[in-house]
């Protein structure tokens, strides 16, 4: 059997921008991504604890070092810059690994820079 469970969690994300004219997305610097494993345009839910919405959307790379996170297209309404962003990213796993299994996690302060880091 297969099981979803967490693989990730970037929190506490600063949006940085908006932009609706995008076709959709939410922009992640590269390096956070690389963290937490999450791969372009790999599907994540997002919760925005600035107003409480939940949204479910895929992630393109931004630049390396950048911290950035920026909505992009319909997302862009759900949020703005100087929210906070719970980013949660699910992934398949064989019942058989469930019990080993850890999510990775980073926790993100002044700057998107990472101030916590769990089973990285």
């Amino acid at each position: 059997m297969q099981i979803h469970l967490l693989k990730g969690k970037i929190h506490r994300a600063l949006v940085t921008d908006g932009n609706i004219e995008y076709e959709g997305s939410l922009t992640i610097d590269h390096d956070l991504m690389d963290k937490v494993r999450l791969f372009p345009y790999e599907r994540v839910v997002c919760g925005n604890l600035a107003n409480g919405n939940r949204f479910e959307t895929y992630v393109i790379p931004g630049k390396r070092g950048s911290g950035d996170i920026i909505l992009n297209g319909a997302t862009a309404y759900l949020g703005q810059a100087g929210d906070r962003l719970t980013i949660l990213v699910f992934g398949l796993l064989d019942e058989k690994t469930v019990p080993g299994h850890h999510p990775r996690v980073i926790v993100l302060g002044e700057h998107n820079a990472i101030i916590e880091e769990r089973n990285i």
